[in-house]
């Protein structure tokens, strides 16, 4: 076969139909370039002096608070109308609308910022708090994986909550592939949460996490089974993944599967494998 044939082949648009997209309005997708350097931005906002410009002090700090902000806001907007793009199947969209909606997402999503920052100060403590190998909080920032999947995933939720296509899941990924630890933006955690080690961890869509909460290495909280439509498809949206409330324990390879409760303070030892309700206080050795 010539090159001449092998390329046509690829062009030929009836192969396109799965891995090909083309927005209906012709804008282009969302970039994981500009993504990656809105995220690097927000670590510079949140984390202060440990990423970016060390030498921050506070005469400075408003002015690079609010140099990083505005490229957040920019960029951000920018990027959320071409998820929404991205997301959209009508020829005769208002794009003008999309617009407006995307700058308005973006400017909420900044005003969440304040309680972004004071969610993973409390991360921070947790990690600090939970493993004596830690020496300073710097070094939990700089060094521990649950932090950098943290910073992602809560950047990530705030757009979810905010109704953001496909760009939670882009941001979650970007710590996924560098932690291997796998938390979908749509679930709920509480405060003071902390995952120690962290490799294999894999957290579902409709989690919920309370406060004070501690994981180890390669736990699972997922789904135990998938309701199917009539085509036999996956219904979505269901909560299908486990509540885990205050307080509670899971040791390292624990597997935790469907919509359960595990009860406040309840400890779950390693290797266990737990498909029904755990009251609270029980441990599981």
């Amino acid at each position: 076969m010539k090159i001449e044939e092998v390329i046509k082949k690829l062009s030929d648009v009836s192969t396109y139909k799965i891995i090909n997209h083309h927005s209906s309005q012709d804008i282009s997708m969302p970039s994981i370039a500009s993504l990656k350097e809105v995220v690097d931005k927000l670590k510079e906002v949140l984390f202060p002096g440990f990423v970016g410009n060390s030498d921050i002090t506070q005469k400075t700090m408003n002015y690079y608070i609010g140099s990083n902000v505005d490229f957040i806001y920019r960029t951000l907007a920018d990027q959320i109308k071409k998820g929404f793009c991205f997301d959209c199947n009508k020829e005769e969209a208002n794009c003008d609308d999309c617009i407006v909606t995307s700058k308005k997402i973006a400017l909420d999503f900044i005003e969440r910022l304040p309680e972004v920052k004071r969610l993973l100060s409390t991360d921070v403590i947790a990690a600090f708090n939970g493993d004596p190998a830690a020496k300073s909080y710097g070094e939990v920032i700089f060094c521990y994986p649950s932090i950098k999947v943290l910073l992602h995933h809560r950047i990530a939720h705030e757009l979810w909550l905010l109704g953001v296509p496909i760009i939670p899941r882009i941001i979650s990924e970007m710590s996924h592939s560098e932690t291997g630890i796998d938390i979908h933006p749509g679930a709920t955690i509480g405060e003071y949460f902390f995952i120690d080690h962290g490799t294999g961890v894999v957290i579902g869509e409709t989690s919920v996490i309370g406060n004070n909460v501690r994981l180890y290495q390669g736990v699972t909280l997922g789904a135990k089974s998938f309701p199917l439509d009539e085509n036999g498809k996956p219904i979505k949206g269901i909560a299908r993944h486990p509540i885990v409330e205050d307080g509670v324990i899971i040791y390292s390879n624990s597997t935790i599967l469907g919509r359960i409760t595990i009860g406040e303070n309840a400890v779950i030892g390693g290797n266990r494998w737990v498909t029904e309700d755990i009251p609270p206080n029980l441990k599981i050795s």
